[in-house]
């Protein structure tokens, strides 16, 4: 399956996994998104490549879907300045938009209401937080319209 991505570099791989049922689902994502195109291509890539390993088994090839987890780097990294609800491992929940990711943690903002410092009322004050990769229970995209 490595092949098959080498010869289109914008296009990785998000989860694969095989059911009890020998059903294996593949899901993948683009940096430009996918096309259908693409998710038949691999199908028949997978088909040409495995043709007896794949006579009991049934396959599945999608693409990770607006309201799919972000799961990888990758993921994150084309999601830049999207909203995004973020749930740590620690049971927070994050709401903001993603302002920055590297190799090990990415970084969302909000701006909240708060108390002013002096007087009466409250203000807007921009706040941050940076997730580590591994503290990232679930995140998904926030769809605006």
């Amino acid at each position: 399956m490595e092949e098959f991505f080498i010869g289109k570099p914008n296009l990785f791989l998000v989860d694969f996994s095989m059911d009890p049922s020998n059903k294996i689902n593949i899901t993948i994502d683009g940096d430009n998104g996918v096309k259908i195109i693409d998710c038949v291509g691999l199908t028949k890539f997978l088909k040409k490549n495995l043709n007896e390993e794949l006579d009991d088994f049934s396959v599945d090839v999608s693409s990770a879907g607006l309201f799919s987890p972000l799961v990888s780097q990758r993921q994150f990294t084309k999601n830049i300045k999207r909203k995004l609800n973020v749930q740590s491992v620690d049971g927070i929940e994050f709401i903001g938009n993603l302002t920055e990711v590297n190799e090990s943690e990415i970084t969302i903002e909000w701006t909240a209401r708060e108390p002013k410092p002096i007087g009466k009322g409250k203000i807007s004050v921009k706040k941050n937080k940076s997730i580590a990769f591994n503290k990232i229970k679930k995140a998904n995209l926030i769809v605006e319209f």
